[in-house]
This record gives structure tokens, C-alpha cells and sequence, in this order.
């Protein structure tokens, strides 16, 4: 009911502003509801929409588009997709992106699927940012990556034959700045629903799992073997993330201080954002620094790597024991359980291709 007087209120604004002048062509963005996974319908999962950013098919037309166009990069050579391409569930299948001039960054790119059901709204590997529309802003600006400016960007898009009407057809406003273009991308990015993996139609009673798979399951959720549910998710938690901050046992000492650099509170040292376990098939190397290329390797580090600190998370109880010591059937059951989470249908939609 709240997400329909919010379309309401927002065709009216449209009408009014543009009743002023019936001499131009007169633009309603149209209303457009997010396709939500049947799964995350049963466990009341409703994706998170602003009221001042209503999704519409205008809007998300124009943030798709602004999502693949280098425009956005100083030199035009660079597009969010570079770092984020379909295929690899929107992420980088290298370590470290490079940016427009030959720069590497010092974290994985994170993979975009399923921002819209992010409650917390705090974004990037170590939550500096609130909401997925200040999340789109920074990578322009960012001397590492797109090492743009803001007014350069609007005055390129303000110039491009296409734009302005794009944006006219979106918003009402032929006045593009920085504020519309990330609301649009954002509006894209909130499409970007994974929820049709193996698992899923296991649970939804369409699929079956293999006994090794199975295993896996029941491992993964074994606090005495692999441990994993409390900040992954369980099937109550079909996002497969906590979309909180931990610290894993990667490290005993901190180059990257993660959640700490943002908060100033020692305590936070060495956390990082719960990546979600959906697509794992397709979105190595795996951890905030991509430090391990293989899922092989993420198990091990559970099963016999782990590294004590002062700030790591109480949930990593056997810490002091190296791990929970998988067996190699374990290991082998507990990834087959894991690649069940991805999601092919994902990564091949053409809504989401360029």
C-alpha cells in the first residue's frame, strides 16, 4: 500500500511541474515494480525503494544505460560494468581493479546483486557510505578509479545528444547533475535480483539435491563442523549475508583496518562487510582483498587457517584451535552445498546485459 501512494504522489508532482508548460512533450515516468524471487516473498523479504526515488521503467532504463557507458570516467574509457560486469555477478575476476589511469585499488570489487533487501544500508567492504545512491557517487570522483569530477561528468552528459531527454523522460528535468545520475543508477542496481539458484527451487520443492550437497547443507549449519549459518544466513535468510561487519580470522595483524578506518573505534579493526554466498561459481577471488582465488582455499581458511586477534568475532570459536578441522569429504560436501547458491539465470538475464 505504502510503495503504490508513493507512485501516486510522484505521477502527481510529475503532472503538476509539467502542467505549467503545455508547449513541451509532457513526461510520467512509469511505475515500475521490482521482481521479487518467490523465496524471499515467503520469508517476507521486501526490497527497500526511497521515496524520493521511486523505480520506474525511465529510470531504470536510464541507470542501465549510465551503468555501461564509460561517460562517467575523465576519459571516457571506463564504466561501472568494467568493475562490475554480468558475468562475474557483477564483480571483478581480478584481485584489484585498475582504474582509468593503470592505478590498482587495495580491495575486491564487491559483487552487486540483491542491494535493494540491504536493510542497513551501509555499503562498500567497510560500510563508509549510507544508501545505494551515495554508494553510485563515489566511484566517479574516486582518483583511483573513474578520477573524474562531478561537474566534468554532468557537463559531458549535458552535452550528449541523448541524455537530456533520457533524463527528462526519468525525471521531468533536463537539468542533469549528480543527484539524478545516481538515483538512476541506483535505480538499475535495485534490478539486479538473484534468487532462482539451485537451493532455491530445492527449498521451493522444484529441485533435488545431490546427497553431497545435502551433506553440505547440514554441515554448513553444524555448529561442531562448519559453523557458517550465524553470520551467512540460513534458509529463513535466503540473502545468504547478515549484510553486518566481522572480523573472520584473516589476519593477526591489520594493514586495512576495514569498519575502523570509518568508525575510529579500535574495536572494528579488521571487519568487513559478510559477502553474500549466492553466485560463488562466479565471483572469485573471494574476501575483501581477493586473496583467495579458489573456493578451496575460503574452505581451508575456515577449516584450519584461521588467525587470532584482538578484535576477532566471538563467532569464530575454534580460532585458537586453527579452525573446525574439516575432513576432505567435509570440504569437498560443504562446496558442493555452496556453488548450489549460484544463480545461472542471474548472470545470463538480458535485463542485465549491456
Amino acid at each position: 500500500m505504502c510503495r503504490k501512494i508513493g507512485h501516486i504522489v510522484f505521477v502527481f508532482l510529475m503532472l503538476a511541474s509539467c502542467s505549467k508548460d503545455d508547449s513541451t512533450q509532457q513526461y510520467v515516468p512509469t511505475p515500475m515494480a521490482l521482481e521479487v524471487p518467490p523465496l524471499f516473498e515467503e520469508k517476507i523479504l521486501a526490497p527497500i525503494i526511497p521515496f524520493d526515488n521511486p523505480q520506474t521503467v525511465e529510470g531504470v532504463a536510464l541507470g542501465k544505460k549510465l551503468f555501461f557507458d564509460p561517460i562517467l570516467s575523465a576519459d571516457n574509457t571506463q564504466s561501472c560494468a568494467s568493475c562490475h560486469a554480468p558475468e562475474n555477478a557483477f564483480t571483478d575476476s581480478d584481485r584489484f581493479s585498475v582504474g582509468i589511469d593503470g592505478l590498482e585499488g587495495n580491495r575486491n570489487s564487491m559483487p552487486i546483486f540483491n542491494m535493494a533487501f540491504n536493510y542497513d544500508e551501509k555499503f562498500f567492504w567497510d560500510g563508509r557510505v549510507f544508501s545505494l545512491e551515495r554508494q553510485a557517487k563515489q566511484p566517479v570522483e574516486n582518483p583511483i578509479e573513474m578520477h573524474n569530477t562531478w561537474s566534468n561528468a554532468v557537463t559531458q552528459l549535458r552535452n550528449h545528444e541523448e541524455y537530456p531527454e533520457l533524463f527528462e523522460r526519468a525525471f521531468g528535468s533536463t537539468m542533469i547533475n549528480a543527484n539524478l545520475v545516481t538515483k538512476a543508477i541506483a535505480q538499475f542496481e535495485r534490478t539486479l535480483i538473484s534468487g532462482n539458484a539451485k537451493f532455491d527451487r530445492y527449498l521451493l520443492g522444484t529441485a533435488t539435491l545431490t546427497p553431497e550437497e545435502l551433506n553440505g547443507f547440514n554441515i554448513f549449519m553444524d555448529e561442531a563442523r562448519g559453523d557458517c549459518f550465524h553470520c551467512h544466513g540460513s534458509i529463513n535468510n535466503p540473502l545468504w549475508t547478515d549484510n553486518l561487519f566481522h572480523n573472520n580470522g584473516l589476519d593477526a595483524t591489520f594493514i586495512d583496518l576495514g569498519l575502523g578506518e570509518v568508525t575510529g573505534d579500535p574495536a572494528d579493526n579488521g571487519k568487513f562487510k559478510t559477502p553474500s554466498l549466492r553466485n560463488l561459481a562466479y565471483t572469485a577471488p573471494y574476501m575483501h582483498d581477493g586473496r583467495f582465488n579458489t573456493l578451496d582455499e575460503v574452505i581451508n581458511h575456515y577449516s584450519e587457517g584461521l588467525q587470532n586477534s584482538s578484535t576477532v568475532d566471538p563467532l569464530m570459536k575454534k580460532v585458537d584451535e586453527g579452525g573446525v578441522h574439516l575432513t576432505n569429504q567435509d570440504k569437498a560436501d560443504l562446496k558442493a552445498f555452496l556453488l548450489s547458491l549460484s544463480d545461472e539465470e542471474f548472470i545470463n538475464n538480458p535485463a542485465f546485459q549491456n
